[in-house]
């Protein structure tokens, strides 16, 4: 993409409105927009970061055995009267009068509508087990929306939902949702940690919530050290072996790690002094594990080896994709901007010309964009009529993690710059060992 021909609205003073660094920098980097009140115009670097993000998404789920659908939006009050939730739910749900002055609202959450697809669909215990998941819009009538993406009225979000025919199988699925969440968040360059947490109105006795360490997470977490040299790495697992989940599941989780809401003093102050730590965190997604909470007044029953009609056991599993971006933005920044990690940036590398209309770097850069094109990476290209310290603000501010910087000084030496948006440092290569390396750095194969 050349920067000539994209939309981005770079705002250069601070908006009066962001109160935290995600909303600020989303804001004065273009990449969203305020229609109301908690709801977001995702303008297209916006968009290309969601979009990369929901992509990691999908090929963990799908990895893990998980099959993707989608959902409506706009749901039947009649279901959620029949699990006993309707009324229960409060203001946040947006409720609704179709023209035929029947019941809707704008779903929350959805464990009623897979209930029903699932009781319509599924009547036999060879049919289980059986994960469903969608990444859908959803809409909570929050009192107070601030923070940008990270608590607005309308989010994007990943909701799965496992049936499985006993509880044993049904925590098999719920360790293995923790299992591709680890992996999931690894790649987008955050460490996530599971903490025992609350069920709130979703319910369930067994339930993790997946927190990202910052200053203006709106939870207090309280953590044993030690849970932050975990890493999953880039190890193989097998999503069916029981065992193999169980055991990283233990591992991630046998550490103390907890919300505020569950929070016990007695067992924290039995770690040991120097390992305590309290912080606050994101909150960027959660499993549960209910049981029989839906399926049992729903009627989601399957006929067991026994010949009896049971009420199959349900877990729900969701990740807030849109909320990611705010997170990863307050995880990873400086006073000078956003810092992409490599999996997530919405381009790999951005192109500044320094002297845009010299014959010699115009034709640099035409070919390092053209190569790297081919190579299927993404550049951005600064190809405006700037100043250089505007182009490299904006760039700043934007945070692609590399950027090849073109000028006719360099040029009569044979070479260019590669900068790391991350350090800071610099460094001088020929046009087409910068192209390598950045080829490298993304696991592209060069021709």
């Amino acid at each position: 993409m050349r920067l000539s021909r994209y939309f981005l609205p770079v705002l250069k003073e601070n908006p009066a409105e962001a109160q935290i660094v995600s909303h600020r920098y989303m804001l004065r980097a273009g990449m969203i927009k305020q229609a109301s009140a908690g709801i977001y115009s995702w303008l297209p670097m916006g968009f290309k970061v969601l979009r990369k993000l929901e992509q990691i998404v999908h090929e963990e789920q799908i990895r893990a055995g998980h099959i993707p659908m989608l959902m409506p939006t706009l749901q039947s009050a009649d279901l959620w009267r029949e699990s006993g939730r309707y009324d229960d739910y409060g203001q946040e749900m947006l409720r609704i009068k179709d023209r035929h002055d029947r019941d809707m609202l704008y779903g929350p959450t959805n464990e009623e509508l897979i209930t029903d697809i699932f009781r319509s669909h599924v009547g036999s215990y060879k049919d289980l087990p059986l994960t469903l998941y969608h990444i859908q819009w959803k809409f909570r009538d929050e009192v107070r929306p601030r923070f940008g993406v990270m608590r607005g009225r309308e989010f994007y979000m990943k909701d799965g939902y496992n049936f499985d025919l006993t509880k044993e199988d049904a925590l098999h699925a719920y360790n293995r949702h923790l299992v591709s969440y680890l992996r999931t968040y690894e790649r987008m360059g955050l460490q996530a940690i599971p903490m025992r947490a609350d069920g709130g109105p979703i319910g369930g006795d067994y339930t993790h919530e997946f927190l990202v360490l910052a200053e203006t997470g709106e939870s207090e977490v309280f953590y044993d050290s030690e849970i932050t040299d975990l890493k999953f790495g880039d190890r193989e697992i097998d999503y069916d072996s029981v065992d193999a989940c169980q055991a990283v599941l233990e591992e991630f989780t046998s550490r103390y790690a907890r919300t505020d809401e569950t929070h016990d003093e007695a067992l924290f102050s039995q770690i040991p002094e120097e390992r305590r730590r309290s912080a606050r965190g994101i909150e960027v997604g959660q499993i549960f594990y209910f049981g029989t909470k839906y399926s049992a007044p729903m009627g989601a029953v399957v006929v067991n080896e026994k010949g009896e009609r049971v009420p199959v056991h349900m877990g729900s599993h969701g990740i807030g994709v849109s909320r990611l971006v705010g997170a990863i933005i307050e995880a990873s920044h400086d006073d000078k901007g956003i810092i992409w990690p490599e999996g997530v940036t919405p381009f790999h590398c951005g192109i500044v010309n320094l002297k845009q209309g010299d014959d010699e770097a115009d034709a640099a850069c035409e070919a390092i964009y053209a190569s790297l094109t081919a190579l299927g990476l993404e550049p951005l290209y600064d190809d405006r009529n700037e100043r250089a310290g505007g182009k490299f603000a904006s760039m700043d501010l934007i945070g692609l993690p590399w950027r090849i910087t073109v000028g006719p000084r360099g040029l009569k030496n044979g070479v260019v710059e590669l900068t790391s948006r991350r350090t800071g440092e610099s460094e001088e290569l020929p046009p087409e060992q910068a192209i390598a390396r950045i080829a490298q750095i993304y696991g592209k194969a060069q021709a």
